[in-house]
This record gives C-alpha cells, structure tokens and sequence, in this order.
C-alpha cells in the first residue's frame, strides 16, 4: 500500500493548530480596501476557526494530521 499525500495547498492557507483545528484568515482583505470601512477591515484581520462541514472536507485532504 503507498503513503497518502497530503494536500499542500492546504497546508499553506490553513493553520493547524495542536488540539487540531483548523484556522483560516478572512477573505475580502488583499485590494479594494478604500471603500470598505475600517471596523469592517479590523474585523477581516482576525483568525478566525474553519466551520465543521468544511473541516469533514478538509480531513481526507490531511490523512496524517486528524
């Protein structure tokens, strides 16, 4: 039997923390930031935890991590 891989793709946007969730940062923060306001942007800058049904998706992606 070969060695699963792992995705890198998600290992490079996603963080994996030691009690193993997965955290992600926000979209909508690279460009067109005049017209956002800046509570709107304080809020984009935080971590924040992937949701459950994604992190099911995630999970085959990463067989030796979970």
């Amino acid at each position: 039997m070969y060695k699963l891989k792992t995705t890198q793709s998600i290992l490079k946007r996603f963080k994996i923390t030691s009690k193993k969730k997965l955290l992600k940062h926000r979209a909508c923060r690279s460009h067109l930031l005049q017209k956002k306001s800046s509570k709107r942007k304080r809020k984009l800058r935080n971590i924040k935890e992937v949701n459950l049904t994604d992190k099911r998706n995630f999970i085959n992606s990463l067989p030796y991590i979970y």
